[in-house]
């Protein structure tokens, strides 16, 4: 009888101290602001959100933003790269505190990560001929069209779903832009964030057409769940780079727009 008295004895102080220690759990923004750096995760090969310039610096939209997002916590940022596919699993396993690389808020997600408020709105976009006066608004207004798509591509898969658009894929870019300058298609489908950035470097006769309905879609920062203080520290400091500009400053100086504000598709 002593002895299953002092096993139950054990087994309740046991659990009595993981419960203490669970909830006093440390909050990520203490871990946070005692480090002085906010770990940031990202590919840093994806212009031009996040890449190495020539002089191996991390440069980009996603870099600046992650930047900002450090000063208004009063921290300095800390990059971490890695390939996309491992990014969400790094982030869970406390590799980084947050991934900043145009990961899409998706309900599927959002059951396993918080997220900050969208920093950025993106959607499906028509690349046209620069003297192309046609305006499409929808894959059906596509039908009989010759449709140019990356190769693998979301796009792709978009643009076969519809019976009657001529789909061309190409192998990259460049390959697809050719054929859209030379009227071997009709249009090319890319990312709306990408469009822009796109045409400003690319110094071809094209320009950006019509959203596709639909197709929107928003990008925000996620992070590892059960940490209030820091989701909230989090979401005040993007609110707070929306309402002074930052934001709005760090798209046009990458894209020559404002990226950062809702599509309305």
């Amino acid at each position: 009888m002593k002895v299953k008295k002092a096993i139950l004895f054990t087994v309740l102080s046991v659990s009595a101290v993981c419960a203490t220690l669970g909830a006093h759990a440390e909050d990520l923004l203490n871990t946070v602001k005692s480090r002085g750096e906010l770990m940031i995760g990202m590919e840093g090969t994806y212009p031009p959100f996040n890449f190495r310039d020539q002089n191996g610096e991390l440069q980009g939209f996603d870099v600046d933003v992650g930047k900002a997002l450090a000063s208004k916590l009063g921290v300095k940022p800390k990059f971490y790269t890695a390939e996309w596919s491992g990014l969400i699993g790094g982030l869970q396993a406390g590799k980084f505190d947050v991934v900043v690389n145009q990961v899409s808020i998706t309900p599927q997600r959002r059951q396993s990560l918080d997220f900050s408020p969208p920093y950025a709105y993106s959607a499906v976009q028509v690349l046209q001929k620069r003297d192309d006066k046609q305006e499409y608004r929808s894959l059906e207004e596509l039908k009989g069209k010759r449709v140019a798509v990356t190769l693998g591509s979301n796009f792709a898969d978009l643009a076969k779903s519809v019976p009657g658009i001529i789909v061309q894929t190409y192998p990259g870019m460049n390959e697809a832009l050719g054929d859209l300058v030379s009227g071997r298609a009709d249009a090319y489908l890319n990312d709306r964030l990408f469009v822009p950035y796109l045409i400003k470097t690319a110094n071809v006769p094209v320009r950006g057409g019509g959203l596709l309905k639909n197709t929107s879609n928003e990008i925000g920062i996620p992070y590892r769940k059960g940490n209030p203080d820091f989701s909230a520290s989090v979401n005040g400091a993007m609110t707070s780079m929306r309402q002074d500009g930052t934001l709005a400053t760090i798209s046009k100086k990458w894209f020559g727009t404002d990226v950062t504000r809702p599509v309305g598709n």
